[in-house]
């Protein structure tokens, strides 16, 4: 394929965003070594765009500055600059993976606005539903865009499992990131879990866990796990070249066992595993979905 200078990225790119994942998205990071080497660059930089995205209402002041940014990002896509995208090794990784795997653009600008409205803008999360919207367009895009890498259009049969893999992972970072999001004000467990139970969001942000927020996080746990056993139910029909794309879904239950262990508090305790327990797990995986 010959490519438009404009579009083509370098080396170094590439190996910004290895790096970068590395760096901030282990558990990503580590299931891509089980992905096929000549797909392993654009799969990092495909999760380098996720943290780029993620990293937007983490660093500006008001939400205003945060949708200039992300409008940025949906211009690159889009194709309106496509020379601007050289001022970023991300988003020229990004622009250069798409053209060369034929990548939809739709589920990477759904990301975008999904992460706006979410997290810049903090629009609540009402309810189940909406959770899984979310998730939907975030993680389970990625799941979906890096199976398109490992089979192109044939990759249209592993999207259900894949959606409900990364609904399942998206659920279960939340869960994680818990302490993290609540310092920032942001809360992420739908509204009529915590009413179901007599909760509040006000309280959870004040460091206060009623029994009833321990309830509405056991729901969250549930939600989850149906995602992964609809996962694990599809999983079987999946072609094997595109499964190591959905390894990272199989340190969900891992991470799920933590946030149940005894003298678990969620603004508190670390939901973690050591690298080498996350390296075994996926290592499992891979063989066991093979």
């Amino acid at each position: 394929m010959i490519q438009d200078p404009q579009t083509a990225a370098s080396a170094s790119d590439y190996a910004y965003c290895s790096d970068l994942v590395r760096g901030e998205d282990k558990d990503r990071w580590l299931a891509a070594l089980f992905v096929p080497a000549q797909a392993r660059h654009h799969i990092h930089a495909l999760y380098a765009f996720n943290i780029e995205m993620s990293r937007v209402s983490e660093t500006v002041s008001e939400p205003l500055l945060g949708e200039i940014r992300l409008q940025w990002w949906r211009d690159i896509l889009e194709g309106k600059e496509p020379g601007d995208a050289k001022a970023s090794p991300v988003a020229a990784a990004l622009v250069d993976t798409i053209v060369q795997h034929d990548l939809p653009k739709a589920p990477l600008i759904k990301l975008i606005e999904a992460r706006l409205s979410r997290e810049v803008y903090d629009d609540p999360i009402d309810s189940a539903a909406a959770l899984e919207s979310y998730a939907e367009a975030t993680s389970a895009n990625l799941f979906r865009l890096a199976a398109l890498m490992l089979g192109g259009k044939e990759a249209v049969a592993a999207y259900d499992a894949a959606g409900n893999a990364g609904i399942a992972y998206a659920v279960t970072g939340l869960l994680r990131a818990l302490p993290w999001n609540l310092a920032r004000g942001q809360i992420f467990i739908p509204a009529d879990f915590l009413a179901k139970h007599g909760a509040a969001r006000e309280e959870l942000i004040a460091g206060q866990v009623s029994p009833g927020a321990y309830a509405a996080l056991d729901e969250l746990r549930t939600l989850a796990r149906a995602h992964l056993a609809a996962f694990a139910e599809k999983l079987p029909g999946v072609s094997r070249k595109f499964r190591p794309a959905l390894l990272p879904a199989a340190l969900c239950e891992p991470y799920l066992k933590q946030a149940e262990r005894p003298g678990y508090h969620p603004l508190k305790s670390i939901v973690e595993l050591p690298q080498w327990k996350r390296q075994w797990y996926l290592w499992r995986a891979s063989r066991r979905w093979s």
